[in-house]
């Protein structure tokens, strides 16, 4: 890293905390499986965990990584019969997520490659892959959800939604399972439908004309062009950008981002999770939004320090490696204010958008597991993990590419 001492210095400390943070979360009172957070969220909730692995590995903590083990592990037992992951780890009736059963191959994947074990968890694997065949409802490899079915439990994500596919994407790259995965990446770079009708034969994707970055979903002759920081990072994380892609997306972000600085709507040097923000005079405004989100809050451009990490871990898979040390210093700040003032860090479940004030849980899972998985990406100078499994497209994904890039 080029960064001075001092800010070298403050990443380090702020690592060690990040490790305190998951050591302090490991046991929790549900079969002493890891909590989600330090206090609040004493569950084992999967997606948390599953992202958390990432921050674990990079740690390379016996212990935190032998507790993971078992995370994994019980989930294989709690799968259902016909291969999908509870939402929470321990309880095998808590069901209905879309994107736990990809979030659970991905963790698997990348955890058989980490610890040499190529056959870990073999049957529930497969299982699970068999389960994400059937969700693809016209049998394209690209799945659709329901709305509040992710991560996103306060926000309408309809159809096929861009956060799920990019973690199919990504876990089909680390199988090797490299037919679906062209076949995905060709399907999202087609352009999203904008005409009124959809014609026979002519099927959405999550491009948009003139514009670099993935749509948040499209369904028939529905979509949303609104910016998901988590889907487009993991899309660079993963490969499914092109690098010229990238390239621009980056850039894009941090224009878009300076000019929500200026007007006042952000006051991070990082973006929100979300943008532009949904107000209520927009036409995907939801009633629950005005206690639940509302503009520049939780999921409507909260920032949230675990997307942020994969943000910062997407820069360095971009190539751009000053740019990813500066916003990884901008995380080390935002990590470190807490609800609890008497906490030296906070690893918050989200922030502010407009004054970049902690909220939610203190101490949070993986808001510290992402900062690890980051901080540890930019020093290496490589997507941890992620590079391992990138392969170059074949020549029907790179004349596709080049389409979409023309369109740029």
């Amino acid at each position: 890293m080029s960064m001075t001492p001092q800010d070298a210095a403050r990443v380090q400390q702020a690592k060690q905390a990040a490790l305190e943070v998951l050591l302090h979360n490991m046991h929790g009172p549900y079969r002493g499986l890891p909590r989600t957070a330090g206090w609040g969220y004493p569950e084992p909730y999967t997606r948390d965990l599953m992202i958390a692995l990432l921050g674990v590995l990079a740690s390379g903590h016996k212990k935190l990584i032998a507790s993971y083990r078992r995370v994994l592990e019980t989930l294989a037992k709690n799968q259902t019969r016909l291969g999908h992951i509870p939402s929470l780890v321990h309880d095998p009736e808590n069901r209905g997520a879309s994107d736990t059963t990809p979030l659970f191959l991905l963790a698997a994947g990348i955890f058989r490659r980490a610890v040499n074990e190529p056959d870990f968890l073999a049957s529930a694997v497969e299982k699970s892959l068999t389960w994400m065949d059937y969700q693809s409802i016209e049998d394209r490899v690209l799945v659709p959800q329901l709305p509040t079915s992710d991560w996103r439990d306060e926000q309408w994500v309809l159809g096929y939604g861009l956060f799920v596919n990019t973690v199919v994407y990504s876990y089909l790259r680390c199988f090797g399972l490299h037919d679906k995965a062209n076949v995905l990446q060709t399907q999202m770079n087609r352009f999203s439908i904008s005409a009124g009708a959809r014609h026979r034969h002519v099927h959405e994707g999550l491009s948009m004309r003139n514009k670099p970055y993935y749509a948040l979903y499209s369904y028939k002759i529905n979509r949303s062009e609104r910016f998901d920081l988590l889907g487009n990072s993991i899309a660079l994380l993963s490969g499914l950008a092109s690098p010229s892609r990238a390239s621009h997306l980056v850039s894009w972000i941090e224009q878009e981002s300076a000019a929500m600085r200026r007007n006042n709507e952000l006051d991070v040097d990082l973006p929100p999770n979300f943008f532009p923000y949904i107000y209520p005079s927009d036409p995907d405004w939801m009633p629950r939004y005005e206690k639940f989100n509302r503009p520049g809050e939780y999921h409507n451009g909260g920032i949230w320090p675990f997307v942020c990490g994969f943000y910062v871990a997407g820069i360095v898979a971009a190539g751009k490696q000053k740019l990813a040390e500066q916003k990884l210093l901008a995380l080390t700040d935002l990590i470190k204010p807490a609800v609890d003032s008497n906490l030296s860090y906070g690893f918050n479940e989200w922030c502010y958008a407009r004054d970049g004030q902690p909220a939610g849980q203190d101490w949070q899972t993986w808001s510290a597991a992402m900062y690890l998985y980051a901080a540890t990406s930019v020093e290496a100078g490589r997507a941890l993990f992620f590079d391992e499994f990138r392969t170059p497209p074949n020549s029907i994904v790179k004349e596709n590419a080049n389409k979409t890039n023309s369109a740029e």
